[in-house]
């Protein structure tokens, strides 16, 4: 395609929602008293997972579950399997603590609503088509995860013997598997498979048309918030640092040829690497932090949010969409 990857890295860098991210990072980095209140920030959270599960949904109804169910199937499997071999790099190539090793796993095999997002932008300003039910890899993707890493985080503490915290499995998953934000997306994903185009007409002035906008103020809260915690990268130390951007390039390219392999199209295989790359910072800190009180959460919140985000939403995602592009040019 003659969209090649400067082209693509130039658009990117210059969309809206990049560079409200950039405003965000400056005006903690200067020290302004530009602030979101908490209620907005939440607020605009729901919005954003409402309108892309209502999308999915809708576009899991015009497509049919028998086209969705092996793609899905497969980002579930992917999500499942990425802190399984995450987990060993940590702990022993790092040389983290087991419960810093299992909850950083369990971040990185999660995923960014927001940098999903970031990439479906992305490819409409690219003009490069994909599967509208890929939200639906969001939904699955965001809990396996988050399970699979306090799991490990478990078994290296028994087997340390390690006192047993207080928290027991059912809140483990009750957190990662009803927990905001895969509520939200799994319910809205539903209510557009039941409701269909018609039912998504009646609220797309709500949840269609604003949402540019809306995500753009996201990314300037993100922004702000990354930027005050770029003092901590002092404390992750160079092993966190190249993890941070090294990781998400490996399974983005992982995610790719996934998607190559079930089927998907450029940009629904672009998707998946995407998302394979992203690292959670939503859903995956407070499910760690109740069940792995012991492990740090300044290490994993700050590789997730102050090193893996900033680089897919500016280098990353240009750069996933190169990799799919010599993928389905070379098979």
């Amino acid at each position: 395609m003659s969209f090649d990857f400067v082209q693509a890295l130039s658009t990117n860098l210059l969309s809206p929602p990049v560079l409200f991210f950039v405003l965000g990072a400056v005006a903690a980095l200067v020290r302004s008293d530009l602030k979101f209140p908490e209620a907005l920030y939440v607020a605009l959270t729901i919005f954003l997972l409402c309108a892309i599960g209502l999308k999915g949904g809708v576009a899991m109804s015009s497509a049919g579950l028998r086209v969705v169910w092996l793609p899905a199937l497969a980002a579930l499997a992917l999500g499942a399997l990425i802190p399984l071999w995450t987990y060993p790099v940590l702990r022993f190539v790092g040389k983290l603590p087991a419960a810093d090793a299992a909850s950083i796993a369990g971040h990185y095999g999660s995923v960014s609503a927001v940098t999903f997002i970031a990439a479906t932008n992305f490819l409409k300003v690219a003009g490069v088509p994909y599967e509208e039910y890929a939200t639906a890899f969001l939904a699955v993707m965001e809990s396996p995860a988050i399970v699979v890493g306090l799991l490990l985080g478990k078994l290296a503490g028994r087997s340390r013997g390690a006192a047993a915290d207080t928290t027991g499995l059912g809140t483990v998953f009750h957190e990662a598997i009803l927990g905001r934000s895969v509520l939200l997306l799994v319910g809205t994903l539903l209510i557009g498979f039941v409701c269909g185009q018609r039912g998504m007409d009646s609220v797309a002035g709500f949840f269609v048309t604003p949402f540019q906008g809306v995500l753009a103020l996201f990314l300037l809260e993100l922004g702000m918030v990354a930027g005050r915690r770029l003092g901590d990268l002092r404390q992750v130390g160079g092993f966190l640092l190249g993890f941070g951007i090294v990781m998400p390039v490996v399974h983005g390219l992982v995610g790719v040829g996934v998607g190559h392999w079930v089927g998907l199209s450029l940009g629904g295989a672009t998707l998946l690497g995407v998302l394979a790359a992203s690292a959670s910072y939503i859903a995956a800190p407070v499910a760690m932090r109740l069940s792995l009180p012991e492990a740090n959460p300044t290490l994993s919140l700050t590789a997730a949010l102050v090193i893996t985000f900033p680089f897919n939403i500016t280098l990353g995602i240009p750069l996933y969409y190169a990799a799919a592009q010599w993928w389905f040019a070379g098979r």
